[in-house]
This record gives C-alpha cells, sequence and structure tokens, in this order.
C-alpha cells in the first residue's frame, strides 16, 4: 500500500470528465487500498481518482468521523462507477474543503438526500439511500470524476474573497502536510 501524492486544484485532470472502469481484479482493489493509505494519511474524508492523476470514475470515502452518533457511521466505501439516481429537491448548506485544495473551506449548497448505485470494493452492484454528511461527501467526490470542482458551486464573490489563498497554493507557497503535486509551482 502507498501513499499517493494529491494533484492541486491547478492541474487539468481534475477538469477532465473520468472514464468508466470496465476492468475489475487485482490491480483495482491495489488502487482502493493506496486511494485509502492516501486519504487517511491526509486527513481526509474522501478522494476521487482524479485527484491522484487517474481518470477513473472511482473514489474512496470515510464520513464516519463528521458523525457523533455510532448509527449514523457506516465505515469505509469504495464506489467503483458510481451514479447518483435520485436528488432531493430540499438542499442544505454545509461548509466544505478539498484535499486537492488544501487550506480553502466555504459553505455549498447540495441535495439533502441523495440515491446512488454503484459497484463497492469487492465489485458488487449495490444501491444506497443517504443524506446528511454521507450525502454530501459522495456528492463532492461525484463531482471529481466529472470535472467539478466545489469552488464550482460558490459564486464569483465568494470564488474572488478565496483567490489569495489560492495563490498561495499556485505559487508552492502553502504549508502542507501530505504530499501534493502542484502544476503552476512545477512549472515556476
Amino acid at each position: 500500500m502507498s501513499v499517493l501524492p494529491i494533484v492541486t486544484y491547478d492541474d487539468e485532470v481534475l477538469r477532465k470528465k473520468a472514464e468508466p472502469i470496465k476492468e475489475f481484479g487485482p490491480e483495482l482493489k491495489q488502487l482502493i487500498d493506496d486511494m485509502f493509505d492516501t486519504m487517511y494519511n491526509s486527513d481526509g474524508v474522501g478522494l476521487a481518482a482524479p485527484q491522484i492523476g487517474k481518470l477513473l470514475r472511482i473514489f474512496v470515502a470515510n464520513a464516519d468521523p463528521m458523525y457523533e452518533d455510532e448509527e449514523d457511521k457506516r465505515g469505509p466505501v469504495a464506489m467503483i462507477n458510481p451514479e447518483i439516481t435520485f436528488q432531493s429537491d430540499r438542499e442544505v448548506d454545509m461548509d466544505e474543503g478539498c484535499l486537492s485544495i488544501p487550506g480553502v473551506n466555504s459553505t455549498v449548497s447540495r441535495p439533502e438526500k441523495i440515491v446512488v448505485s454503484y459497484r463497492d470494493r469487492h465489485f458488487e452492484e449495490r444501491e444506497l439511500e443517504i443524506d446528511g454528511w454521507w450525502a454530501r461527501v459522495i456528492q463532492h467526490e461525484a463531482d471529481h470524476l466529472d470535472g467539478i470542482l466545489f469552488l464550482d458551486h460558490l459564486s464569483y464573490f465568494k470564488r474572488k474573497l478565496l483567490s489569495s489563498k489560492l495563490k498561495e497554493i499556485d505559487e508552492g507557497r502553502m504549508e502542507i502536510d501530505y504530499p501534493v503535486v502542484s502544476k503552476k509551482a512545477q512549472a515556476g
């Protein structure tokens, strides 16, 4: 198992649509293990394959740290080729951050409840109806698979307020406790 570097928001891979996974075997299981190692090493609750530079429709998540009640905890999950098949009309505002945009958080409005179909880490087909933090994390990670960042859900004004922090990331001046790869910092 390995901890992989996470690409920062300035990498074009995060703006591309990921490809469906068609081969289910030991290499995919190794990727899932490496993604969990990377997510936990970075103190994250979710990590999508594009965030480690791979244009594959898969993410890992564990939103349990966001819950106090044991009954709300589900443990770690890998979602292969996830598809959100239902979103409630009611939306809720919650604070979001992203491992590819370290040190940047903002309030994002998303559907309160979703239904998602996917294959799990054992390649079994599943369907999950979920709300709360779990729904939030799944939607955030599913966005990554379509080249969407949480910044895209913010108003121009909110993005402008975050521009100095984004510039620090761009220039490699932000202190980050996990391995990252910034395209702009590499070019400079």
